[in-house]
């Protein structure tokens, strides 16, 4: 109500309700149409409803993301960074970006405070997790958007190692605006019997 929403988008439609009720999504869709929302909104409902773990021994230390984002441009990062903001601002959830090209000290610091989402970049990503920086554990649900962008610009190796460290089982959302044979591949090694929309 705060952003104005009213009516949902076609894919908005189709898709909250597949992701509440836990299903994969295969979803192709244009940038304009909504996307972020139809992922966005149904991951802060899930996690508001569900208590965060906890690092350490004694699971008091900061909360572990639960949910990942992975996209293709720190651009797009910064955007659904500010869309989970706003969409989940009574929501009390904490969200940060991992993109490169600056420096990682706050992003690292942002981690070690803890939050709920994690919206990176597959390169910085895996830079920090080489560095043993960043903590999947908990992740319970992971969203790949723009995926033929992150293809074209050579991220499928990287995806690759980063989706095979993240927990089993989890809730997959793959969005991409084209469906090439690569990102047909792609969502057949990820998804499990998924909603297409």
């Amino acid at each position: 109500a705060d952003a104005g929403y009213k009516t949902p988008t076609p894919i908005q439609a189709a898709a909250i309700p597949a992701i509440l009720e836990g299903r994969d999504v295969l979803g192709n869709a244009q940038t304009g149409t909504g996307k972020t929302a139809a992922f966005a909104l149904p991951i802060i409902h899930r996690l508001h409803h569900h208590p965060a773990p906890r690092s350490g021994k004694s699971g008091a230390g900061p909360i572990l993301p639960r949910a990942l984002l992975l996209v293709p441009t720190r651009e797009l990062a910064a955007q659904i960074g500010e869309s989970f903001a706003a969409y989940g601002k009574h929501a009390g959830l904490s969200y940060t970006t991992i993109f490169g090209g600056v420096s990682q000290f706050h992003q690292v610091r942002a981690l070690h405070r803890g939050v709920d989402v994690l919206i990176a970049t597959p390169g910085r990503l895996e830079d920090l997790m080489q560095q043993r920086l960043v903590t999947l554990s908990a992740i319970s649900v992971l969203v790949l958007d723009e995926a033929d962008r992150m293809l074209d610009m050579g991220f499928i190796r990287p995806i690759q190692r980063i989706t095979a460290a993240l927990p089993r089982p989890r809730q997959t959302l793959l969005f991409s605006a084209t469906m090439p044979r690569e990102i047909m591949h792609l969502a057949d090694a990820l998804l499990q019997n998924p909603v297409k929309v």
